[in-house]
């Protein structure tokens, strides 16, 4: 299941009010929702956030993906984006190994002997 932690907009008509939510990636913009860990009002002057951080920072590190919208509001109230994100992992490099050194074929060369002795029979 995707995570996604984005905006429910919230308020009347041309007076729009946002709560920053933890949703499953597949439902709706409006509709159900995990967890609410902030709001938006672009209405004020300055606009007004507020975000509960710890919450923020445990869904990040949790692999929770924020929308474009909410990861230009986490940058102005100082949610490290940065920090959340888990170590990468090295690249595995295949070792190239060296070809094996051709043997040459050896011919089995019958000794005297043995082909008096398979003429005999």
């Amino acid at each position: 299941m995707a995570v996604k932690i984005r905006l429910t907009r919230m308020g009347a008509k041309k007076a729009p009010f946002y709560r920053i939510s933890v949703a499953d990636a597949l439902s709706p913009r409006d509709g159900r929702f995990i967890e609410h860990i902030g709001y938006y009002n672009p209405m004020t002057e300055p606009a007004t956030i507020k975000i509960d951080k710890e919450k923020a920072l445990a869904w990040l590190s949790d692999g929770a993906q924020p929308t474009q919208t909410v990861k230009d509001i986490f940058r102005r109230e100082g949610v490290a984006l940065e920090q959340t994100k888990k170590p990468a992992k090295k690249p595995r490099v295949k070792k190239k190994k060296e070809p094996k050194p051709l043997k040459p074929k050896k011919k089995k060369v019958k000794e005297p002997e043995q082909k008096a002795e398979e003429q005999a029979e």
